[in-house]
């Protein structure tokens, strides 16, 4: 006795990209990739598996990322926590530590891939999500801040996407950062009735993230509270408002924003956000900063370092409110046929232009079966700009029939090519409709 098999769907904020949707990953992944490449970064890839030891360490034990979102599981070989990663930053340091990356110089460095944190899924804040992570590793000084700023404003130009504003802030350094902690804590000890059961729990363990609530009750508490940035000594003055000269020389407009903390413990001095109201309430699409002490905390030699993480997911849904939709394509050219022998000489001509560079469907059929009318229907659903047409007449004088699907009014009568020069008549009527020098 058999039972039912229960159908299995994805889980839970964990996405399917459908064919008609993953060709605007693709497109977007390709724009992204040539202007990294613009500013001299190259790609590294590490495993979407580490130690779980290494996200508490870098992260932050009292962020919201290791105590609530975290796919955290004992490997039952060894007994070992591991984790999932839920951001790029801590496992692209460690790789680079571990194979001594900056020995001789420093590094430019992105990734790109998934990335997971077990929360309420909702427009653009999915289980398994997807970032592009920039990484300056071993650069000290504002100049390379500044740089990563305008490599995202270009990148936003790039794309055409509009409304969306730069948000900065500076962190300092740790002394200085710990000096404004105890005026914070006292100011919170003062307000403690209004605060929430997350600021009650970070009142002492990490009193700066209570600054960083959206709760409504807690906006003119967290308004009055004394300012990190008033606690700033000269050397991270200086270092602000250098960031802040580059982008004034280079016509970026931002907004300071002194409660921006970002949701990592390994911050210092520069902070910023790319915010928008297009995406409801996921506002932030960019953000990220300096960590100039994330790679000592983590065992390797002191050097400086800055980054930022642009989530995928909200990136597409800017572009694609700023951009009209565009179906994709399958293929260039579609082979129609009629016949069993047409069928197998659509299949040799088919090798033959995909060796010219050309991406070609043969229509499938039982010996060539389907009638013309019901192969141009699947040959004009497929994208493709030209249909090539076998029969018997075609077959008789090695020629093929050649049909524009998209066509100009010059390109709309039926043509007879040679077999022979069939794959260099396509190649060039192709780079004509595409504007290609010929």
């Amino acid at each position: 006795m058999t039972t039912e098999f229960k159908k299995v769907a994805a889980i839970r904020g964990m996405n399917d990209v459908l064919p008609d949707a993953s060709h605007a990953w693709e497109a977007i992944e390709e724009i992204l990739r040539q202007w990294l490449k613009q500013y001299g970064y190259l790609n590294m890839r590490s495993p979407v598996l580490e130690h779980t030891r290494l996200f508490t360490r870098g992260i932050g034990e009292v962020t919201d990322i290791v105590e609530k979102e975290m796919y955290t599981f004992v490997d039952s070989l060894n007994g070992e926590s591991l984790t999932l990663r839920p951001e790029f930053t801590a496992g692209l340091v460690r790789a680079t530590i571990e194979h001594n990356l900056l020995y001789d110089r420093p590094r430019r460095i992105y990734s790109m891939g998934p990335v997971f944190r077990h929360e309420r899924p909702q427009r653009g804040r999915y289980r398994q999500f997807h970032q592009l992570d920039v990484e300056a590793l071993g650069f000290a000084g504002p100049d390379v801040d500044a740089e990563l700023i305008l490599m995202t404003a270009r990148l936003w130009a790039l794309l055409g996407i509009d409304g969306i504003e730069l948000e900065l802030n500076s962190l300092g350094q740790l002394a200085e950062r710990q000096a404004h902690r105890e005026a914070l804590i006292k100011h919170l000890e003062a307000h403690r009735d209004v605060l929430d059961e997350d600021g009650q729990r970070r009142l002492y363990t990490n009193p700066l993230r209570v600054l960083d609530t959206k709760n409504p009750a807690m906006q003119e508490m967290a308004n009055s509270a004394p300012k990190l940035f008033d606690f700033l000594g000269d050397e991270s003055r200086a270092h602000f408002d250098g960031v802040c000269q580059r982008l004034d020389d280079a016509g970026i407009r931002y907004r300071l924003n002194p409660r921006m903390v970002r949701g990592l413990d390994y911050y210092n001095l520069t902070v910023f956000e790319w915010v928008t109201d297009k995406l409801g309430a996921q506002a932030t699409v960019c953000g990220g900063g300096r960590y100039d002490d994330l790679i000592a905390l983590l065992g390797g030699k002191p050097a400086p370092a800055v980054g930022f993480a642009i989530g995928m997911e909200r990136l597409l849904d800017l572009w694609n409110q700023c951009q009209p939709a565009q179906a994709p394509s399958e293929c260039e050219v579609y082979l129609i046929h009629q016949g069993e022998a047409a069928q197998r000489q659509a299949a040799r001509l088919a090798e033959k232009l995909r060796d010219a560079g050309l991406s070609v469907i043969v229509h499938a059929s039982v010996t060539g079966s389907a009638n013309f009318k019901a192969q141009f229907k699947r040959a004009d659903a497929s994208g493709a700009q030209i249909a090539v047409i076998l029969g018997e007449d075609e077959l008789a004088s090695e020629q093929a029939s050649i049909k524009w699907l998209r066509a100009e009014p010059s390109q709309a009568q039926q043509q007879r090519v040679a077999f022979a020069e069939l794959a260099q008549y396509l190649q060039g009527q192709l780079d004509k409709v595409s504007g290609k020098k010929v």
